[in-house]
């Protein structure tokens, strides 16, 4: 038996990189995957921390090599999760978080069918727009265009196992902590953590 492979999605603008962020702070034996990325790397961004950036020919020679467990692209840009590195953090019995998009969570579901996939919804469409509008980097025809595409991201929360509605950050928070703790306390994976304990609890004392 491995770790468990939990898969995080939201639309853009739903809060799911901070709510990631605070978990991991949290959450002990969680490791995130971090993704390759085409798009350039941004102010205060670290290779190989916030993303792997590469470039496109790399990107997509990666894919024809099978090298990824989900990929998609995004607003011109290409993003993936090495399956290597997760098989690896997998087997040696690390629980994996991947915050992708709703595309990549299908992906990942085909390969992975036990994975846990968590979908972070708005509060509303005018919170959302709001919470989009206040990056202060898109122009008024990027943030429409971008609140269409959340739109119909999303649509796809009935394809999840749990949803979380991110009104209050930190009551989303510990929702979100809850169910990495729900599945941890599951009989597989307490048996699977604990076995020698619980054999040494179980067998009976002949003294």
């Amino acid at each position: 038996m491995s770790g468990l492979l939990f898969v995080v999605s939201a639309a853009s603008g739903t809060g799911k990189t901070s709510l990631v962020k605070a978990l991991l702070e949290r959450v002990s034996n969680l490791h995130v995957s971090v993704s390759h990325t085409t798009r350039g790397q941004r102010s205060g961004e670290l290779d190989g921390v916030h993303y792997h950036f590469t470039t496109k020919d790399t990107f997509l020679s990666h894919v024809e090599q099978g090298g990824f467990i989900e990929y998609a692209e995004v607003f011109g840009n290409y993003y993936g999760t090495s399956q290597t590195t997760v098989e690896q953090q997998l087997a040696k019995g690390h629980d994996v978080l991947l915050e992708i998009d709703w595309q990549g969570a299908q992906q990942v579901r085909k390969l992975f069918p036990d994975s846990r996939q968590i979908f972070i919804l708005p509060p509303s469409q005018f919170d959302l727009r709001q919470r989009l509008s206040n990056r202060g980097t898109d122009s008024v025809e990027v943030i429409e265009h971008r609140l269409d595409c959340a739109v119909e991201d999303m649509q796809q929360y009935v394809n999840f196992d749990y949803v979380i509605i991110n009104d209050d950050f930190n009551k989303a928070l510990h929702e979100l902590e809850s169910i990495i703790t729900a599945n941890r306390l599951t009989l597989a994976q307490q048996v699977y953590r604990h076995q020698l304990l619980i054999e040494q609890l179980i067998t009976p004392n002949n003294e």
